[in-house]
């Protein structure tokens, strides 16, 4: 990168404006939301097979025949989404591969850890299957207006700065609305002829 095409920032924008915008860019050129649903779903997992709850004296286990069953499906979701974050070209692979896995967490992890597992997962590879990249003009468009925030040189100037253009049609359109004029004005001249040969007759 060169100071010829560094991006300007508004003088007036500080640290952590310009980090959220970074971040803002970064997150609308890949499935976000799919890949951060999917970390979520392999948590719950995760974390209920291993488990335990304390009832004063009473201590409940959650743990599974299947165990290493839940770890495994746990942590690779948690890699799938974050995949899919990196590498937005196996978005397919990973949302197909997400189903499946929490499909299979289903007998293998308490119902998915207790359904909190099951329909992020779910939803996670759907979004991760239907998450497609806009063409590169519109990305790059996009990417400049979310990091910048104001409008870059080459790009059209407000409808406020360009008061001529509506402000011509008017004008042009007044010699039309005179030429009625001039016939009404000229037609009580042409009326006034026939009065003298009232007169003679």
């Amino acid at each position: 990168m060169t100071s010829a095409t560094a991006t300007i920032w508004p003088e007036d924008i500080g640290r952590p404006t310009r980090v959220w915008r970074r971040f803002r860019a970064w997150r609308r050129t890949r499935p976000f939301w799919g890949g951060l649903l999917a970390v979520f779903a392999g948590v719950p997992i995760l974390y209920f097979p291993y488990a335990h709850l304390r009832l004063g004296d009473l201590t409940v286990a959650m743990a599974t025949t299947a165990g290493a069953g839940s770890l495994v499906i746990g942590v690779l979701l948690m890699v799938l989404g974050v995949s899919a974050w990196f590498q937005p070209v196996s978005r397919v692979f990973c949302g197909i591969a997400v189903t499946i896995l929490t499909l299979i967490s289903i007998p293998v992890s308490n119902l998915g850890g207790f359904l909190m597992g099951l329909i992020p997962g779910l939803i996670a590879g759907g979004l991760l299957c239907a998450w497609s990249p806009l063409p590169p003009e519109q990305a790059a468009a996009m990417a400049t207006r979310v990091m910048t925030g104001s409008a870059q040189a080459g790009e059209p100037a407000p409808a406020e700065a360009q008061p001529a253009e509506p402000t011509a049609e008017p004008a042009a359109a007044q010699p039309v609305a005179a030429e009625p004029v001039a016939v009404e004005e000229a037609a009580p001249a042409a009326h006034g002829t026939p009065e003298p040969e009232g007169e003679a007759k």
